[in-house]
């Protein structure tokens, strides 16, 4: 390995770069909007808490003087409740405006990575950083299912572009984007799920590689792409062209049908969303 590849590697996953991540952990749901030294700091709202009461004595135990015929009709009378209930509002997240849709679709630096039909209704496009915990929330929560519902059934096609906020983010993009054909997303979901074991490692070298050994990387495929500098630069590319041409500046930034939206989304809320563009 030469020096400059050794030197792309360090910069990727050293242990210095810790501080770095952790940075962005923390910049990726702050309110305010920073400039940092790669790319725009990032924004987020607030993940939605959810708070579950406990059920009561009244709610969980039956009366032991209710009388057969009562306790006959007690569920009769619960579903006539529930059927005459109003079906509960979803709330629309405000857009921030919009963009050109054909410019926002036009080819970049990298291939597209996008799954479902090319001539859905609706095109989803989201940038995000892989060391963002709200990207993570949104695909290991919501994503799934959006796939489901709405790309698998030809209402939708959903685009992921590259918003690395860090050198750690980067690194895992790179190999995403190394997999073998047809495992960018299968890829981008394993370390979504696994972030906080490897965004946060000690030695990154190493947690990235026992992730990316799952996929099928061998030691010098994992050494190859990540001293990859057209790659790397191009990835770059990607996330420089979102922030100037399309004013992304906090992941995870959606943009459905050329309307940008920030922020994690659930499933009633962006299925609410695209019902509304359909």
């Amino acid at each position: 390995m030469s020096a400059s590849a050794m030197n792309l590697t360090k910069r990727l996953l050293s242990g210095a770069a810790i501080a770095t991540v952790a940075l962005v952990l923390a910049a990726c749901s702050d309110d305010k909007k920073e400039t940092a030294s790669t790319a725009p700091a990032a924004t987020s709202e607030t993940a939605a808490k959810t708070e579950t009461k406990p059920a009561t004595d009244a709610t969980t135990t039956a009366s032991t003087t209710a009388t057969p015929a009562a306790a006959e009709t007690k569920p009769a009378e619960t579903q006539v409740a529930q059927s005459t209930a109003a079906p509960v509002k979803v709330e629309l997240p405000s857009s921030e405006g919009s963009v050109d849709a054909a410019k926002l679709m036009e080819p970049g630096a990298l291939p597209e990575m996008a799954i479902g039909d090319a001539n859905a209704p609706v095109t989803i496009v989201e940038y995000m950083s892989m060391t963002c915990p709200h990207c993570a929330a949104f695909h290991n929560n919501t994503f799934e299912a959006i796939k489901t519902k709405y790309v698998d059934s030809g209402k939708v096609r959903f685009v992921l572009r590259e918003f690395p906020f860090d050198p750690r983010a980067a690194a895992a993009f790179m190999l995403a984007r190394c997999a073998p054909e047809g495992q960018y997303f299968p890829m981008i979901s394993m370390l979504f799920k696994q972030q906080q074991q490897w965004a946060g490692a000690q030695n990154g070298r190493d947690a990235l590689l026992q992730m990316s050994k799952l996929a099928g990387f061998t030691q010098e495929s994992f050494e190859a792409c990540l001293t990859n500098q057209k790659l790397l630069d191009d990835v770059n590319a990607v996330m420089q062209r979102g922030a100037k041409d399309f004013g992304v500046q906090s992941t995870p930034t959606f943009f459905v049908n050329g309307e940008h939206y920030s922020g994690d989304m659930s499933v009633d809320v962006m299925s609410a969303l695209i019902d509304s563009k359909l």
